[in-house]
Parts: structure tokens; sequence; C-alpha cells
């Protein structure tokens, strides 16, 4: 890709699924977070030659993991789910942006900024979810186990989760900054965890205890920044029809119609994929160029359009 002069480079969003830090069948030890993260962190660093770069992380396994260190320990007062969300974006940061700052220096870039933002993300206080608990956080368990537990869960491909409030996203708090840095030449690391809840309370904002979908989040952000390729990374090729069946097939391009129908045929399971197709529907129907669902080791290849499932307003 060849930058026009003086014409500024497009703005590239990349949402990182959490199997970017815990790959299914891990412990999740901070060891291995790194040495995941080195295969996206590559990929961005390269793709950073080309575009101004956002990333947003999700954080299911972290507070998942938080949630369950404050139900062992009551020596000291349990933090609300807000605070468990900052914590995760704080560490999950520290973690990106030191192992893209590897990535880069070997590339022999020794001067790209980087910054971790604290982000917050307003959320509406009669939004029907509060009611409804369905966002799933922290690990697997069987099927028995999840009938033992103090808390409700949700059945998941990957396994029963435990499942927390998740409310729509309306608007990001911080896009004003997080534009004014990637202007500036910054890559930014924001939203993790899809942001920290908040409702207004007059002109300030107070703290709610849920969980925003990253992908979602990324969507909004997506759109309130004006980003021009937008990519969710996961660890699955892209969309499937018939996901796990012996008929499974998978969809390299899809148009709004198509995933409208797809989504009440019930092809897309809650706990997984229906979110992700949800965030590409609202980013493309809003007006964004394009968006794609690609594997976490396929992210520059779904940015040069030769991997993933990309959507688009119709076919031709």
């Amino acid at each position: 890709m060849t930058q026009t002069k003086n014409k500024p480079k497009p703005v590239l969003l990349v949402a990182l699924g959490g199997n970017a830090l815990i790959r299914k069948g891990q412990a999740g030890t901070v060891a291995e977070q790194f040495d995941n993260l080195k295969v996206p962190m590559t990929q961005i660093a390269r793709l950073s030659r080309d575009f101004r770069v956002i990333i947003t992380h999700g954080n299911g396994p972290q507070v998942g993991n938080l949630l369950l260190q404050q139900e062992c320990c009551d020596t000291v007062p349990r933090l609300p789910l807000e605070i468990l969300v900052a914590q995760t974006q704080g560490q999950i940061g520290y973690k990106i942006e030191s192992t893209l700052d590897e990535a880069l220096m070997a590339m022999g870039i020794n001067s790209q900024p980087l910054v971790s933002l604290i982000s917050y993300v307003v959320v509406d206080a009669t939004d029907k979810a509060f009611k409804s608990p369905s966002k799933p956080v922290g690990p697997a368990f069987t099927r028995e186990k999840a009938a033992t537990l103090p808390y409700p869960t949700i059945k998941t491909p990957k396994g029963y989760r435990r499942v927390v409030v998740s409310p729509q996203p309306v608007t990001i708090v911080e896009k004003r900054e997080i534009r004014t840095l990637i202007d500036a030449g910054f890559i930014v690391i924001c939203c993790g965890g899809g942001g920290i809840p908040v409702v207004r309370a007059g002109r300030t904002f107070d703290g709610v205890d849920a969980v925003i979908d990253k992908d979602l989040a990324s969507a909004r952000l997506a759109e309130e920044v004006g980003v021009d390729l937008f990519i969710m990374a996961t660890d699955v090729d892209g969309v499937a029809l018939n996901f796990g069946k012996p008929d499974e097939r998978y969809l390299t391009t899809v148009s709004l119609e198509e995933s409208a129908k797809f989504i009440i045929d019930g092809h897309f399971s809650a706990g997984a994929m229906l979110p992700k197709v949800e965030a590409a529907m609202q980013f493309v129907g809003s007006g964004g160029k394009r968006a794609v669902i690609t594997r976490i080791d396929r992210i520059a290849d779904a940015a040069a359009g030769k991997a993933g499932t990309e959507f688009v307003l119709e076919k031709e």
C-alpha cells in the first residue's frame, strides 16, 4: 500500500479476542500470554507501516479470574465489576504494548509512540440487559460442575461459563482523545474488555456492575473515530454456517441482508460469534468501509483481502 503525499494513512481497528492471550487448553500464565501475543503483534507491527492503528481487546478470561479471586478471599473488601474491568485494561494493555514495542523494534522501528488508554463506555441505565445476564466471562466448566456453581452460567462452544450483565454501548467517552492520538501518530490500545461501563449522572458518570461486549464497543468506537478497516480476530477462520456440524461452511463475503437472515435462522452462538456478526453489521450499516472476521494468525491477510469473512452492504 502506497501512501499518497499529504494524505493521512487509513485507520485500522483490530479487536483481539481472548484467545490472543490465552489459548484453549492453556492455564493462562503470564508467560503464556506474552508468548501468545507475539502472533498478532508481529502482524500489527507490519500493518502500522500502512495504517494508523487502534487495538481493542477482550478480557473474558482475565476478568473472570479476578471474579474468582474475589470469591476466594474475605480478608479485604470485594471490588465491583467496573473496577475489575479497569484492572484488566491496565494488565492487558501493558502486555499488548510491551509485546508490540518488541515487534516494532525487531523491524527497526524504534520511535513509534504507543499508548494504553483507560476507557469508559456509556451505557443506558434502562437497558433491558440489566435484567438478564448474558455475557460469558471466566473459565469454561462441564455441565455437571456448572450445576454446582453459586452464579448463573451459559452454554458456549467452549463449555459452560459464568454470565454477567452486558448492556449495549452507547458512546465511547474518550473518542475525541483517541482520535487526537491516532492523528498524532500514536498506536492506541483502548476500550479493553469493552470499556469500563458507566451511566450518566448529570454532568458526571457513575460506574455500573456490568461487562460490555468488546466487539460491539469496538464497532461503536470505529464509527465515532472514523475507522476505515475493522478487523475482529478470533480463533476460527471466519463466519461459518452450521458451525461444528458435518455440513459446516465458511463464508468469504456476506451481505447485511444475508447476515440478518442467518441470525434469524440461529446460525450464530450468543456466547461466541453472534456479537461479532452484529458488530460487523453495525459498522458497515453505519457507513464503515470494511469489516472482517478472521483468525488471529491471519490479521495481515485479512487486511489484504485474502482471509476471513468480509461484510458488505449488498452483493453485486
